[in-house]
C-alpha cells in the first residue's frame, strides 16, 4: 500500500498526533521508510554577522529536537527513518520533499504552533493537500 510516508513535524499536538499515525501505518503495512521533516521560516539574511549565524544555529537546534520528538512519537517501527531539516516556507518545503523522495503519503497536522516554529499551519496542510503528488493524511 504505502511504501513511503513523509511526516511533517513541528511539535505541535497535532504533528505529533500525525507522527503517532504514521508509526501505526508502519507497524500494520509494509511500510519501507519514513521521512521526518521538520522546516523553519527563512531567516532575513539582513540581520547580518554574528547574529545571522546565531539565529540559524538556534533554529536547528530546535529543529532537531523536534525531530527527537517526532521519531518518540513514532514509536517502535522497523522501517527506515530519514530525518530532513528544511528552511523555506513549510507548505513548499514539505512539498518538494515530497516530490523528489517520491513518497506514497504524506501525512501533517491540521494546525500548527505558528510561524515562530513555524510548520503546520491550517493554511500550510490545505496548500500541501492542494499540491502534493500524492495522498495526504490530516490529523486532528
Amino acid at each position: 500500500m504505502f511504501e513511503q510516508i513523509l511526516v511533517a513535524v513541528d511539535g505541535s499536538p497535532h504533528s505529533l498526533r500525525a507522527a503517532n499515525m504514521a508509526g501505526d501505518l508502519a507497524r500494520e503495512h509494509d511500510v519501507k521508510t519514513i521521512f521526518l521533516v521538520a522546516v523553519y521560516e527563512p531567516i532575513p539574511t539582513y540581520l547580518g554577522e554574528p547574529n545571522l549565524q546565531l539565529i540559524i544555529d538556534a533554529r536547528l537546534d530546535e529543529a532537531n529536537a523536534l525531530l527527537e520528538e517526532g521519531i518518540k512519537g513514532l514509536g517502535n517501527v522497523t522501517c527506515e527513518v530519514q530525518t530532513e531539516v528544511m528552511e523555506g516556507p513549510p507548505a513548499d518545503a514539505i512539498i518538494e520533499v515530497a516530490t523528489v523522495r517520491r513518497v506514497d503519503l504524506v501525512i501533517v497536522g491540521s494546525r500548527g504552533r505558528g510561524q515562530l516554529t513555524g510548520l503546520i499551519l491550517g493554511s500550510t496542510s490545505q496548500k500541501v493537500v492542494g499540491h502534493a503528488p500524492c495522498p495526504v493524511l490530516v490529523v486532528r
